[in-house]
């Protein structure tokens, strides 16, 4: 494992991400190159539209983002993100899987893909990350 002993470690270090947190969102694995972060959706992440806000969707990918750069290097802070929604949420859950395209000596670049628990792709997450 990285900068984290153990999942456990990194899930005490991350409840301290509160917002995350109050909202539900929960690490579930976390490996030197993977990172997957979840949610059960409730009346709390909906918009006026009866939707699941874009702000729920981008902090569940933010945490994983967040997760899988500091396993690799503590700590690193996001330098340039950017989010694009695709589809409209139809489950009860959201799952995001942060992946590491790259690992320089200053930076990374980590993908994440949002999904629901039917499968259903809901966002794509880019993260630059600044290795401090």
């Amino acid at each position: 494992m990285g900068t984290f002993s153990s999942i456990e470690e990194a899930r005490e270090h991350f409840k301290k991400d509160r917002f995350a947190s109050s909202t539900g969102m929960v690490l579930d694995e976390l490996t030197d190159e993977y990172a997957v972060c979840s949610v059960e959706l409730n009346e709390n992440h909906h918009n006026a539209y009866g939707g699941i806000m874009g702000g729920a969707i981008f902090t569940l990918a933010d945490l994983a983002f967040a997760a899988l750069s500091n396993n690799n290097h503590q700590p690193t802070v996001a330098q340039q993100v950017s989010i694009n929604y695709l589809s409209s949420v139809k489950g009860t859950k959201l799952i995001a899987k942060a992946y590491m395209k790259k690992n320089g000596r200053t930076t990374c670049t980590i993908n994440v893909d949002v999904t629901d628990d039917t499968g259903r792709d809901i966002a794509q997450f880019i993260g630059l990350g600044y290795k401090l």
